[in-house]
């Protein structure tokens, strides 16, 4: 893995990312325990996630000698930008291909790709639709040549072997491994990747998401040449779909700040958080279970 990394984003790695554990009456009342898996640490620039579903991309681009790499996110993707600084680092040619009109000044996540030298251009939400169809992906290899794609949100068969490396780093005993699902790649590896005995569960981001499921066996099977049944996805915890929010989740992600030290975002980890916390007062965690949950930066 490290082979194709220059030693000053070598030098800013920490891996395994640290498990900390969480005092929190809210959950230890109903005789359960926390520990948070801060993949956000991971990399300043290539943080969580990102750093999980890219490394083996990168790896099967830089082999078949291709320099350019294109794909695809919304106007806030943090894959569009982790995208870019890996790019800058490894010497390639990025190309982000963002959902819907160019709005300008850019925004901090789509200038700081641009910073980095990605091209950035733009499909109108029609067409992004469609952005897998054959006729979409030759009018972009016209327009910028032959490159290396990676999927929305960089979720493939590569991204789910990365990420299925993060519970051999867990050294605490845990029942279940909670992440927030919004293509489905962190949650298909994760699963792929657990011994036998714990469970994954999901938290979509993404109002109406019931497509992850099939999208999650897929990436498996892609994978692996088959699924697992070790997990499954909370569906009731978007607060209205990607990248919005309320006044109650801002609420619990501002007093989980203040008490435990940890920013949430508001897109993915905030969401997850509050539904870990939504469950265990519901009853739906046995007393006694152990669980993680990744902050995927």
């Amino acid at each position: 893995m490290g082979s194709i990394w220059p030693e000053r984003v070598l030098a800013e790695l920490r891996l395994p990312s640290p498990l900390v554990r969480l005092a929190d009456d809210r959950l230890t009342r109903h005789g359960l325990s926390l520990m948070v898996k801060r993949d956000d640490l991971i990399h300043p620039e290539l943080p969580g996630n990102k750093w999980r579903k890219l490394q083996h991309n990168l790896a099967a681009a830089l082999a078949t000698g291709q320099r350019t790499l294109l794909t695809f996110g919304g106007a806030y993707s943090g894959h569009l930008r982790a995208t870019a600084a890996a790019g800058h680092h490894l010497g390639l040619t990025t190309i982000g291909v963002v959902r819907g009109e160019e709005r300008l000044p850019l925004n901090p996540s789509l200038a700081r790709a641009a910073e980095f030298g990605m091209r950035l251009t733009y499909l109108d939400r029609t067409a992004y639709r469609a952005k897998t169809e054959p006729a979409v992906l030759d009018a972009l290899r016209e327009r910028w040549g032959d490159f290396y794609l990676l999927p929305e949100g960089g979720s493939n068969a590569a991204a789910v072997l990365g990420c299925a490396e993060l519970p051999g780093e867990i050294d605490e005993p845990y029942d279940v491994v909670c992440c927030p699902c919004g293509t489905g790649g962190t949650l298909a590896g994760i699963a792929a990747g657990l011994p036998p005995g714990p469970r994954a569960l999901g938290f979509a981001v993404l109002r109406g998401a019931s497509f992850l499921d099939a999208d999650v066996e897929r990436l498996q099977r892609e994978a692996y040449g088959s699924g697992s049944a070790n997990w499954s996805i909370e569906q009731d915890f978007h607060f209205g779909g990607y990248a919005r929010t309320t006044p109650e989740l801002a609420a619990f992600a501002d007093d989980f700040t203040a008490r435990h030290g940890i920013t949430l975002d508001r897109v993915y980890t905030a969401k997850m958080m509050y539904g870990i916390y939504a469950l265990a007062g519901r009853g739906a965690f046995p007393a006694g279970t152990r669980i993680i949950a990744v902050l995927t930066g």
